[in-house]
């Protein structure tokens, strides 16, 4: 068999191995900052304490971070001489879902709170005049605001998979082991492939409609089973 094939096949080898770095990625990443944004979004909106407008100041200024400058952080913290360097996730698929969940988190954790900030109330008080405790208000909130949560999560993974600078900070660009889809492209764009780069664009774009559309689906099914 000739060079070409070769380099043809072992290219596309590498390409679907930046496809399946990028899926495990923002899965674990959305899946994470999913859990801790409401989480602490709910918590944020039921508090009372002398600094929270500065918490949510803070909050809503690390919703527009640049991600480089989140990149460099977490890289400070877990390379070796960092207070993390124990955990070895420098340059590791662990190391770019840390990086990753500090940059998503604050998202959803600020749509969340406003969206409860202005519909929570309404529906403590409703809960609170049928009798229902605390954990039994808090899911009712959850249900209420579920369209709301779910927009936050999606945009939370929009931001996951689009990602370019902190994860080559973090993950280093490793071939076949950190690059992702977006480092792939920035790397292809420098080598002058255009259209792979172009061709891994189009993948990516079709991932993100997929999980679009897997996610409408489950929300639609959700639906009608609470209809019956």
């Amino acid at each position: 068999m000739n060079e070409p094939f070769f380099s043809e096949f072992f290219g596309t080898i590498g390409m679907l191995d930046s496809i399946r770095v990028t899926i495990i990625m923002s899965f674990f990443s959305t899946l994470i900052s999913s859990i801790l944004g409401v989480t602490l979004a709910i918590l944020l909106e039921r508090s009372t304490f002398p600094m929270k407008r500065l918490v949510v100041r803070i909050n809503r200024t690390m919703m527009g971070a640049p991600p480089v400058v989140m990149g460099l952080l977490t890289y400070m913290l877990l390379r070796k001489r960092g207070p993390l360097g124990f955990l070895g996730w420098v340059f590791t698929i662990q190391g770019m879902v840390t990086a990753q969940t500090l940059i998503i988190t604050p998202i959803i954790c600020g749509m969340v709170y406003s969206y409860l900030v202005r519909e929570a109330p309404r529906i403590r008080a409703f809960a609170h005049t049928m009798g229902a405790n605390r954990m039994q208000t808090n899911l009712l909130i959850l249900r209420e605001i579920r369209n709301e949560v779910y927009f936050s999560v999606v945009s939370g993974y929009g931001r996951s998979i689009s990602e370019v600078g902190a994860v080559f900070l973090v993950g280093g660009n490793i071939k076949n082991v950190t690059r992702t889809m977006t480092t792939a492209i920035s790397t292809l764009k420098g080598a002058g492939d255009y259209y792979e780069g172009v061709f891994l664009g189009i993948i990516l774009m079709l991932m993100a409609f997929v999980v679009q559309t897997l996610a409408d689906w489950f929300r639609k099914e959700v639906r009608e089973d609470e209809n019956y």
